[in-house]
């Protein structure tokens, strides 16, 4: 819980990782995509102050303690989303798995929820596994990398009819959640593989779902609002956006920002950190002290208010979970951020 002015907010970090990319997880052939991925993901790290930087070492590998201490004792998050990355082409024991966040989530029960993955190039044997991992974790939530490298294969889409048999396989295991990696690149991963039209297709067709397009598509934002604001069940997953504009981009995280709430809507966008590429500390701080400019330029995008903001740092994503909000940090009118509610917003076109 993060409480400033009087005001208290719920925060859900709503995408966040626990990771191993040390060398010794590096599969024996591949280790220049392994060491290339982390150390773009590195590089990333970058774009928030320089006194939140560590060094590559910790990067690839932090513990626990780091974890806990950075989300929960210091970074103000009351629940966090485990999103997890296999990548098994190139790490022996996955990047960051499942099992992993898992066993994790275990040591610390109410502190994380446990989201799953599934990739349709795994056929019988993905399918029975994602029954496994639901089960077993009782996920309710997946998160897809449809970029993922896989043998030959560099990626896949979501209306492939094989990522329909998983859509309609976690639907009926009670999924409700569908976080894709739809933004900017990771090397050697092409950008191509991360357009958002797939996502598109469906959500059309499984109107019960939720698809949550981590990093909103970016450099695509444009074609990921027009997309959004026709499907009410498509959201807007900000881990990139905060944590990779507020600081470095501020004018540009102000346009990215304006362009979501005219057309998605403030009910439908929802906070993560991307930790451990960015610590959720001073990303919270800075959202709530953020006011979009009153320049020109700006003077067509809606005003965030506080309520707006609660609703983005945690109640949105509570909402999609099903996560009790103690009653002193919920809004008044505390309606959920249901899939009719996702018509443009009032302060733009008519359809």
């Amino acid at each position: 819980m993060y409480e400033k002015d009087g005001e208290k907010y719920f925060v859900v970090d709503s995408h966040m990782h626990y990771w191993d990319a040390s060398p010794a997880n590096w599969v024996k052939g591949q280790e220049q995509f392994a060491k290339g991925w982390i150390e773009c993901f590195h590089a990333y790290m970058g774009l928030a102050p320089e006194e939140t930087h560590w060094p590559i070492e910790k990067f690839m590998k932090y513990s626990e303690d780091d974890l806990m201490k950075d989300v929960f004792d210091e970074g103000y998050v009351d629940v966090a989303i485990f999103q997890p990355t296999y990548l098994k082409d190139w790490y022996t024991e996955g990047f960051n798995t499942t099992e992993r966040n898992g066993g994790l989530s275990e040591k610390h029960p109410g502190k994380f929820v446990v989201n799953t993955r599934f990739d349709p190039r795994d056929g019988q044997a993905g399918l029975e596994e994602l029954a496994a991992n639901v089960e077993r974790w009782g996920s309710k939530g997946v998160k897809l990398y449809t970029a993922e490298w896989k043998g030959d294969s560099r990626g896949y889409k979501l209306s492939d009819p094989e990522a329909y048999t998983f859509l309609a396989k976690a639907q009926e295991l009670g999924i409700k959640n569908i976080h894709v990696h739809k933004g900017p690149t990771i090397w050697p991963l092409d950008k191509d593989a991360f357009d958002v039209s797939d996502v598109d297709h469906a959500a059309t067709d499984f109107p019960e779902l939720n698809f949550i397009v981590e990093h909103v598509g970016l450099p695509r934002i444009e074609d990921f609002c027009f997309m959004a604001t026709q499907e009410p069940n498509v959201y807007a997953g900000l881990a990139v956006v905060i944590g990779g504009l507020m600081h470095a981009r501020p004018r540009f995280f102000a346009k990215v920002m304006g362009e979501l709430l005219f057309w998605v809507g403030e009910d439908k966008m929802t906070f993560g950190s991307d930790y451990g590429i960015w610590e959720p500390k001073w990303q919270v701080e800075g959202f709530v002290d953020w006011e979009m400019p009153e320049s020109e330029e700006f003077a067509d995008y809606p005003r965030p208010t506080t309520a707006t903001k609660k609703k983005i740092l945690g109640l949105n994503a509570a909402k999609l979970y099903g996560i009790e909000v103690p009653a002193e940090l919920r809004l008044p009118d505390d309606t959920p951020a249901a899939p009719d509610d996702a018509t443009l917003v009032e302060h733009g076109a008519t359809v």
